[in-house]
């Protein structure tokens, strides 16, 4: 089992950025696919994220490409999410989330275990 702890969310302006940071507890993070998930007020919790255990691969929901980037420290058992360019559709909550031995992706059902979330409001 995994506890995270999302930091790093806060108010910025349009075209800004932010570094979030998810902390996960346990001995065996680098067993983790981890991904960035986003809820916006009166939307479906979107995948934005992830980075699979095995070999680092990353993969983006194709509105943040070239924006956003995502890496992990396994020694640190912390992953990240670089947010440059922001724009004002950007405000949610943001969710760590975690999938032992997994293929991450977009699928929610994946990941059993999810952080508090981290608010993120980018102002226009």
């Amino acid at each position: 089992q995994v506890q995270l702890v999302e930091s790093g969310g806060g108010l910025v302006q349009a075209g800004g950025s932010l570094r979030l940071s998810c902390a996960a507890s346990g001995r065996t993070f680098n067993r983790y696919t981890m991904g960035w998930f986003r809820e916006a007020p009166g939307k479906e919790r979107e995948f934005v994220a992830s980075i699979r255990w095995r070999d680092d691969r990353t993969d983006y929901l194709d509105a943040v490409k070239g924006r956003f980037t995502i890496s992990r420290d396994n020694a640190e058992n912390t992953v990240y999410l670089q947010m440059n360019s922001l724009k004002p559709e950007g405000t949610a909550v943001y969710y760590c989330a975690a999938d032992f031995f997994g293929v991450g992706g977009y699928d929610r059902s994946r990941y059993a275990y999810w952080g508090q979330g981290t608010q993120v409001t980018v102002s226009s």
